[in-house]
């Protein structure tokens, strides 16, 4: 059975002028935030927190991703063009002859954001004097479904796709070419929806609820180990990947699951003694 899919959606939506378009990246990345936003609210409200708090929190939370999420695009994948074009780096623009043109930020690394969200929350933290591991814990659970939307932007954008199918199924990016290849931001997506199912069941559990902190070592280790093996059907994103035998996503995968593991591996043992 032939169960090709033809894509050839318009990455852009509308345009406010002749030169701001609103994107369905765009759209997807602040509808993944504040659905993300939404979930954690309820799990402040459930266990009586001052949700004021948690505005607060989202403010660091925003400019830590789109911070870290940039600036681990370019030092990460194009270290050499971006030291050359710097005020590329931050600015959503791009040099096209002598002038420069608005086309938002094309590049945006989640390992980047990972860490720049760490770095938000560890700022938070220290500031408001609060416990990081029960925030770390709260936002782990919103933080993958904001990843899926952010992957269905990408596959709204036909970007970030994956190889070549050798049969007769997948998907034809059509901006790109005629070839049937695994939509790899989808398997991501709905690779992150369960992850979340699994994060929310656990916290429902008493063994989240006597230890701060497992909930981000199970996330940290399936969502990264995740990305790990789905990287191996998606098509390098730059040259420099080519011939390696792991690809950037991968080699920057490792140190997130070997965290996630060492934290649960250290709450496990404190779950034996609570329970013991």
């Amino acid at each position: 059975m032939n169960t090709i899919i033809n894509w050839n959606v318009d990455s852009e939506i509308f345009w406010i002028t002749n030169s701001f378009p609103v994107k369905y990246y765009g759209l997807f990345f602040a509808c993944g935030l504040l659905l993300g936003f939404y979930i954690v609210k309820r799990i402040y409200i459930k266990e009586d927190m001052p949700v004021q708090d948690l505005d607060n929190l989202l403010v660091y939370i925003v400019f830590g991703t789109l911070l870290g999420a940039r600036l681990g695009h370019c030092f990460f994948y194009e270290p050499d063009y971006f030291l050359k074009n710097p005020i590329e780096i931050l600015l959503p623009i791009k040099k096209v002859g002598e002038t420069y043109k608005f086309i938002g930020y094309a590049g945006l690394a989640s390992h980047g954001g990972t860490i720049g969200v760490f770095i938000a929350i560890l700022m938070y933290c220290k500031k408001f004097k609060v416990n990081m591991l029960w925030i770390l814990d709260r936002i782990a659970i919103g933080v993958p479904v904001t990843a899926a939307f952010i992957r269905f932007g990408n596959f709204m954008n036909s970007e970030i796709y994956g190889k070549p199918t050798n049969g007769n199924w997948g998907v034809i990016f059509q901006k790109d070419d005629l070839i049937p290849r695994h939509p790899t931001q989808l398997y991501e997506a709905f690779s992150y929806l369960l992850i979340f199912t699994i994060l929310f069941i656990i916290y429902k559990s008493k063994i989240a609820a006597k230890n701060n902190g497992i909930l981000f070592g199970v996330f940290l280790t399936l969502l990264f180990l995740a990305r790990f093996i789905i990287e191996f059907f998606k098509e390098n994103q730059v040259d420099f990947e080519n011939g390696m035998a792991l690809n950037m996503g991968q080699i920057l995968s490792i140190p997130f699951i070997i965290i996630g593991l060492i934290i649960i591996i250290w709450k496990s043992s404190t779950v034996r003694k609570n329970f013991a």
